[in-house]
């Protein structure tokens, strides 16, 4: 029997490592192989290091996957990301350990679990207003908080792409345009707007930030962490809600702002494919989950119909050559 451990360093030394897999890539396969060597060894007595192939079938690994929602309380969403590395692993396993072929086949053919698919949520303008209002742009952080606001609401980058940022990634003058290296290594440049360009260009320049200085930075000058933005984010959302009260009723995260970005390009009557584009979608799959949330798109198509009139009389012919037609 093939012993699972030298598949598993081969797994993140090749195939990981050959298609040139993302930190968060990385970190997340290594979260779903240290679970569900834990759940196997305790299933079989074995010590992790010990475990063959075989002992990892589609009985155990469904198991596992029902342990994760069971006893773990992960949403159907995550243990489907969790299945997704899981099939990663044993499809590079399927080419070195044939004799394990069946064992294999039969974990790939593991189906995700249904899930239900969510309205996106997103801030009208009158709430994004309030938001971007919200900062002291008195003080360096509220300056910079409006900054960030402001470029995350009209850009839709990444929360990632977001603190990841240095200064020599901001291209200004004509075409304006911040690139950005983004979710699986796609790289792109994100146009800014003449008056955020110049916001940004007078916050560096009063920063005297140079070239590799985040563009956001923390209070220490180092990057932002994602919680950092969170935080910053609840609070802003806090002391909008008084001028917008609507704010209340959404759990506004940093990706609300990426939605918000989408919807208002959708609404500007901007194409699908140049939003995927926009946001740095491998297709226009993700991007059509916007379509059904604008309600005001769904009641211009409602408007453009021509209802039958209530009420409307049966025809009658006007001719006695027609009336014969009609009794035929």
């Amino acid at each position: 029997m093939t012993n699972f451990a030298p598949v598993l360093q081969g797994f993140f030394t090749q195939r990981l490592a050959q298609r040139r897999a993302s930190p968060a890539t990385v970190a997340n396969y290594r979260d779903t192989y240290r679970l569900l060597l834990k759940f196997a060894s305790q299933r079989t007595g074995k010590a992790p290091s010990k475990l063959a192939l075989a002992d990892l079938d589609a009985t155990l690994v469904c198991a596992f996957l029902d342990h994760l929602e069971t006893c773990r309380s992960n949403s159907p969403a995550t243990r489907n990301t969790r299945l997704i590395a899981i099939r990663s692993l044993f499809s590079h396993a399927a080419l070195s350990c044939p004799e394990d072929a069946e064992t294999i086949r039969r974990v790939l053919a593991i189906p995700n679990k249904r899930t239900d698919t969510p309205i996106v949520s997103y801030l009208t303008r009158a709430e994004t207003d309030a938001l971007l209002a919200s900062p002291d742009r008195h003080t360096p952080l509220g300056r910079r908080d409006h900054a960030l606001l402001l470029v995350a609401v009209q850009t839709g980058l990444r929360v990632s792409e977001l603190t990841s940022g240095v200064c020599s990634d901001i291209a200004f003058g004509t075409g304006a345009n911040i690139h950005t290296n983004g979710k699986g290594r796609r790289q792109r440049c994100t146009p800014l707007l003449p008056g955020t360009a110049k916001l940004l260009q007078t916050w560096l320049r009063q920063r005297r930030a140079g070239p590799e200085d985040p563009v956001f930075p923390a209070r220490t000058g180092g990057h932002l962490s994602t919680d950092a933005v969170k935080d910053l984010l609840d609070k802003h959302v806090r002391h909008a809600t008084t001028a917008c009260p609507s704010l209340a009723a959404k759990h506004v995260t940093p990706h609300t702002l990426r939605h918000t970005c989408a919807m208002h390009l959708l609404q500007s009557g901007v194409d699908v494919a140049t939003i995927a584009l926009w946001l740095g979608h491998a297709s226009t799959q993700a991007t059509q989950a916007y379509l059904h949330a604008d309600l005001q798109l769904k009641e211009q198509a409602l408007l453009r119909t021509a209802p039958t009139p209530q009420g409307a009389n049966r025809y009658k012919p006007t001719d006695s050559l027609l009336a014969y037609l009609e009794s035929l």
